[in-house]
């Protein structure tokens, strides 16, 4: 795998077809990896090796006879332990759930196993995916692969770890107040959470029936928009699920932003972050600008009005789906999550009520925005990687989900990825949303950015 190490997508197919690597070389190398990472890191849950294995011999079967499943053909994937896979058990990092194994496939892994990938095993979440340090009580502390005395981000942590360190290219995570752009941000990738809609949930546990997404974390902006090709689309048992046409995401991807209409928000709301942040996301506008785009000064005040609304449909969708568990086996809770379910169960009709339509109202404002802008430019997290020791998780949760919450609210699609490092070494994200649909844009934005600064890096433990 050394060879191997820190490939992406393109350059794995390049040497399957090549016939310079084979799939069960590449599987057995990222397994290697995580053998050795394992012990520090705690990324995954499970690791499904002999299945791992299995399935590189079918694919190097596969392609020596002729059957090419596409781009993700034979690629190494980390899946987070909220997906049910067939056949493997599906934890959600509880202790509830240490024997449920899975009858079926989540639609998103259907999808995935089909275009060919091959998955080493399940990652690492905060417990029930409702928290942002990762800090386990049942299956231990993830720990961030830049210092390993530091919280990697949740609750999507482990998967974050898996790319950052090369053992897979890609992983799937969730997002329902900054799950998947949190991690990439303290870890130094690319997590993309597509339109609320644009990709099925079925078969995944959730969090909140009315916030969550699911998508990719990668170390490139190409290979994010490969997963997402895969992944995205309608599935009419998903009552969450939009019908309408998936984009080619990749056939502009390398288009520029010239022309384009950045937004830099402006209010104190935006600025109160750590100054080593505050002056890579500043600086990373600036190179956008240099490329091409046209940076926006704009007011938001709306955006610091969601915080309070999104906890409320957060934990009472929570508390709603462990009802029972929390009515009849509170015990079985890691401490800040049985409290912040509790504090769900204690919101009342009308506390939902008004959060519902507040809502409504920052969607029209959202529609707003991006009807006169076509990206908005701010920090994935006002802090680099907190200490995992001594950590208040509520209070991380407060501090860590400040600039991605406000996203999952207004269902938009946003992506974290790198733009610097603090002076300690630690990996600093930016956040780049656009609207409803505009996956493409996006990413053709994010795209631009990545190709002027080298992209993200490997994290060599």
């Amino acid at each position: 795998m050394s060879g191997a190490l820190g490939m992406g997508i393109e350059e794995l197919g390049k040497g399957y077809r090549a016939k310079s690597l084979s799939v069960s070389e590449v599987v057995e190398g990222a397994l290697a990896r995580i053998a050795e990472l394992e012990p520090r890191v705690n990324a995954f849950i499970a690791v499904t090796a002999e299945r791992a294995r299995a399935d590189a011999r079918e694919r190097d079967r596969e392609l020596a006879g002729g059957t090419d499943r596409g781009p993700l053909h034979g690629v190494p994937i980390a899946v987070k332990d909220l997906f049910d896979v067939r056949g493997v058990v599906t934890t959600a990092g509880s202790s509830f759930l240490r024997d449920s194994v899975a009858n079926a496939d989540s639609e998103v892994w259907r999808r995935l196993r089909e275009a060919g990938a091959v998955m080493l095993g399940k990652t690492n979440l905060h417990e029930w995916a409702f928290g942002v340090t990762n800090d386990n009580p049942h299956y231990g502390p993830a720990r961030n692969p830049w210092d390993l005395a530091r919280v990697p981000g949740g609750s999507s942590g482990g998967s974050a770890i898996a790319v950052a360190t090369g053992s897979c290219p890609i992983a799937l995570g969730t997002d329902t107040g900054g799950s998947i752009r949190i991690p990439a941000s303290l870890c130094g990738v690319v997590g993309l959470k597509p339109t609320r809609g644009r990709v099925s949930l079925r078969g995944v546990i959730p969090l909140s029936w009315t916030l969550d997404h699911a998508g990719p974390l990668a170390r490139s902006v190409r290979d994010a928009a490969r997963v997402l090709s895969c992944i995205a689309g309608y599935d009419d048992e998903d009552p969450g699920s939009v019908d309408r046409p998936v984009d080619d995401y990749l056939i502009a991807i390398e288009d520029g932003v010239r022309g384009m209409r950045i937004a830099v928000p402006t209010d104190p709301f935006f600025t109160d972050v750590d100054p080593e942040v505050r002056r890579a996301v500043e600086e990373s506008a600036r190179l956008l600008e240099r490329e091409g785009a046209r940076l926006v000064p704009l007011s938001l005040p709306w955006v610091a009005e969601i915080g309070p609304f999104q906890a409320i449909l957060i934990g009472s969708d929570a508390a709603a789906f462990h009802h029972d568990r929390l009515a009849e086996s509170a015990d079985g809770f890691g401490a800040d999550v049985r409290e912040r379910l509790q504090r769900g169960a204690a919101r009342t009709g009308t506390d939902v009520a008004l959060a519902r339509r507040a809502r409504t109202r920052m969607r029209r404002e959202a529609a707003r925005l991006f009807g006169e802008h076509d990206v908005l430019l701010l920090p994935a997290t006002p802090i680099a990687a907190p200490e995992l020791a001594g950590s208040d998780a509520l209070a991380a949760a407060a501090r860590l989900t400040t600039f991605t919450a406000p996203f999952n609210f207004t269902a938009l699609p946003a992506i974290a990825l790198p733009c610097g490092n603090t002076a300690g070494g630690l990996p600093i994200g930016l956040q780049l949303v656009s609207g409803p649909w505009r996956e493409a844009e996006l990413l053709r934005c994010a795209r631009a950015f990545e190709r002027a600064t080298g992209g993200a890096k490997l994290a060599r433990l």
